[in-house]
Parts: C-alpha cells; structure tokens; sequence
C-alpha cells in the first residue's frame, strides 16, 4: 500500500510553496514551481560533473521565469525550436549559449536560428547536414547516433539518431562541407534510473572519436544528452554524483583524450521544482459490487499529465485525509475522451474519504507538465502556472 500524506505538513513540499497554498488557495488545477529549486538542482548537477558544460533542455519546462532564472545562473540552453529560440534570447541568454538540439527542422528554421546568432546544431540525416552547410556556414556540429541502452522511464525508440556507422560517415561529410565537426552525440532516453546507461554510448563516441582522427577529422567534445531522473512514487533516482561517477570512467576508459563534455538535463532541473494542486470532481463506482472507485480530476492526460501515457510516469499523489482507512482507485481526467484515464494499471490507493472538491496535490510534476497542456480542448485552459521563490 502506498501512503496518502497530508499535503499542507508533507516535508516533500518546500515551505515556499507550503505557505503560498496556506495563504493564497489557488484555483485548481494549476503547477506551483518553487524558483529556488530549479537553481538549487541545476547547482547540484554543476557540482556532480563540474567537467560538463549544461544546456538545460528548454522542452522539460520552458516558461520564461524559469528559463530566466536559469540564465542568470549561467546556464546555457538546448532548444528544439526557433519559438525557443526566441524565448530563451527575451530571457537574457546570450546567442552563443543556445544548442539547436532537434535532429528534426526546417532549412528556413535553420537560417533563423543562424541569423539570431546560434552556432551549435545537432543532426543524424544527410539532408538535414546539407541544409547546415548551406544555411548554417561554419557551424559547430554534433552528429546523434542510437545508442544500444537499457531501456528508460519514457524511451524515445527509434526516431532520433542514426546507425553510429552512418554517425561516422555524415561526420567526415560535415567536415568536407567546411562544418566545425564537434563530435558525436546520444541521448539514453528520458528518465533513466540506470547510471550505466551512458556507458555504451561513451564507448561508441569513442570508436567514433578515433575513426574520425584516422581521416584527419580531430573532434572537440561529447554532447551525452540528457536522460537524468527524478525520483516519482516508482522509480528511485540515484544521486547524481553515481550518474557522474559512470560517466567519468567511461570516458577515461574510452577516450585517449578526455573531450569537452557538454550534458543536456532537464527533468532533473525542474521536476522536483513543481506540484501540481488539482481537485476532485467526482468519485464514482461502475456497479454497486465494484471494488474500485473512480476518481476523476480536474487535470488529465491533455491538460498536464501527459507522460502519464501508458502510465510511463507514476506520480506521487497526497490528499489532506488521514492515510487509512483506504482504498484500490482508478484515476481518470475530466474531458469527454475516453483515453483521458490516467492510472488504471498502476495500483493506487486512495482515502475512502475522498470527496468532490477535495485536492489532491500531484508532486514531482515541474518537468514535462504544462509545456504538454492542450491549448483548450474541450474547453480546459491550458494549465496555468505560479512561481513562488
């Protein structure tokens, strides 16, 4: 059985957000995110691999409080978009702070980028490097390739990377087409709990590294992505320094050279940085004899949850009920959707006391929640955002 804590005395939330929720009660649904954890977790991972530059992944949480607040410390940025581009310039990051990261745009968006002064890109297509040559002269470049890795809280399958082989060739082509040839790059998938996850990308990186200096094509770093997780009710992160730990020897054992390392996170920056407060509309059984009640919320898969698809992502869940008596729930959203379920697999219990109208506060949830909300289907807002901190 999991426990049902009081939300108002839980020590998960920071007396920031447990004094905004005293004082202010906002209306539901909305994500609180506490400002000074976003800068404590992006000094954690500055401490736990002081070698690696960060480019904070913009898509985990791109609201403009954060990625300011993010700036000021230093951070450089990892964008997918010239939309975040531009977010990340109004901000006060500097055009040379920002990686073009999506193997996946548009010649006119690489022109954009390039005239706004970005000089970092990453592909995995020839195409896509053709339209860097033409669009973006003189680029620094990293080529994605698939690594074979374990596989992670919310894998990314097969659609970004290429074969390291075809890694290989595309790099030398970048460097014929006057390409500043970074190196190689990978990313472990989102969410991953398993400190060796990196190690066999390292490894290819390496044989990729040496490939390239036989042909006379020197490479300057190793972009290892992102990937690096947050604790949620279950999946238990390691500490990063074990993230770190793996890496280091991988690329000692790997590399002749030690390269710049370049590390892209984003949920490890911002999840444990948010909650969400939401409110019971309704709680409801499907027969009189059914063991489970549904609960439904007034945030789900379209307004929020989103990495809740095939319950990828179990959230932590507290209501202000005592934590027994209880019982088995599905949990579901509030639009007329019928895959607007939220947990139906994953067993969760909840207070039998639970009623229309209580909240029930869903931790963990800075990464990934409101960049995911609908513009307005059905006619739910898009999840609004408080910054506290």
């Amino acid at each position: 059985m999991h426990a049902v804590l009081d939300s108002v005395a839980s020590p998960d939330l920071s007396p920031r957000l447990r004094a905004f929720l005293a004082d202010r009660a906002p209306a539901t649904p909305c994500l609180l995110i506490d400002l000074a954890v976003v800068r404590t977790n992006y000094h954690a991972m500055r401490a736990a691999l002081p070698e690696a530059a960060i480019f904070y992944a913009v898509k985990a949480n791109p609201a403009p409080e954060v990625v300011r607040a993010l700036a000021a410390e230093g951070s450089a940025f990892d964008v997918a978009s010239t939309g975040e581009i531009d977010l990340c310039l109004a901000q006060g990051a500097a055009p040379e702070s920002l990686s073009y990261g999506n193997p996946i745009k548009k010649a006119a968006d690489i022109a954009y980028a390039h005239a706004r002064g970005v000089r970092r890109f990453t592909f995995d297509a020839e195409g896509d490097l053709e339209n860097l040559a033409e669009h973006a002269p003189g680029s620094r470049v990293w080529c994605r390739f698939l690594v074979d890795a374990p596989q992670s809280g919310t894998p990314f399958g097969k659609k970004f990377g290429c074969a390291p082989a075809m890694a290989r060739r595309l790099l030398i082509r970048a460097h014929e087409l006057g390409l500043a040839v970074d190196g190689a790059c990978f990313h472990v998938g989102s969410q991953h709990t398993d400190p060796a996850a990196w190690v066999a990308g390292i490894a290819e990186a390496g044989a990729i590294a040496r490939d390239l200096a036989t042909v006379g094509v020197p490479t300057r770093s190793l972009n290892l992505g992102g990937g690096f997780p947050a604790s949620y009710r279950d999946q238990q992160a390691p500490p990063l320094t074990a993230h770190a730990e793996a890496i280091r020897a991988a690329v000692a054992e790997h590399f002749d050279q030690a390269p710049e390392l370049v590390v892209e996170p984003g949920r490890a920056i911002v999840a444990t940085a948010g909650m969400i407060r939401s409110e019971v509309v309704l709680v409801s059984r499907k027969s009189d004899d059914d063991e489970y009640r549904w609960v439904y919320l007034d945030i789900g898969r379209y307004s929020g949850l989103a990495e809740t698809e095939n319950e990828y992502i179990a959230y932590r869940l507290r209501t202000a009920h005592p934590a027994t008596p209880d019982g088995p729930v599905v949990i579901a959203g509030p639009t007329c959707d019928g895959d607007d379920v939220i947990y139906q697999n994953t067993p969760y219990r909840l207070p039998m006391a639970l009623r229309a109208g209580d909240h029930v506060d869903i931790l963990d949830a800075g990464a990934y929640t409101a960049s995911y909300s609908s513009v307005s289907f059905n006619g739910f807002p898009p999840l609004p955002t408080v910054f506290v901190g």
